[in-house]
């Protein structure tokens, strides 16, 4: 993934799926999981990699035909109840850097087999309430 998208905001921890991924890609190859049992990504997930997607730099390790894609998710207070896909960074810090505190989420996808995983999730926002909340005790 391209390093210049990723989060500069997040507070603490940004929790890394490639663990699960290897174990995921595992199953297939082992022959415990079919194809058609991880490459099932709902067609508006496949849409947004589409017209939103950033490229990862990485081939499907599914198909091997297309370039992943990579689509981020920010879901909180005052959004979309399904979520808003920022589509460049700016667009991301500008939500990372909201009053309320928001979870962001990026999930890698195939446009082509509609392979996907959760690659990472983080938190941020809700900057000044916490400063207010310290600033108290």
């Amino acid at each position: 993934m391209s390093e210049q998208f990723r989060t500069s905001t997040a507070d603490g921890a940004v929790i890394e799926y490639g663990i699960v991924r290897r174990a995921l890609l595992g199953a297939l190859a082992a022959g415990s999981l079919t194809r058609d049992e991880i490459c099932d990504a709902h067609p508006e997930l496949v849409r947004a990699a589409t017209h939103l997607g950033r490229r990862s730099g990485e081939s499907c390790p599914v198909c091997s035909e297309a370039e992943l894609r990579e689509v981020t998710y920010v879901f909180g207070a005052r959004l979309p109840s399904g979520g808003t896909c920022p589509s460049t960074r700016g667009e991301l810090l500008k939500l990372e850097r909201r009053e309320e505190p928001v979870q962001c989420y990026a999930v890698e996808v195939c446009v082509a087999c509609h392979f996907h995983h959760l690659a990472r999730k983080w938190s941020a926002g809700g900057r000044r309430a916490r400063s207010a909340t310290k600033a108290k005790a």
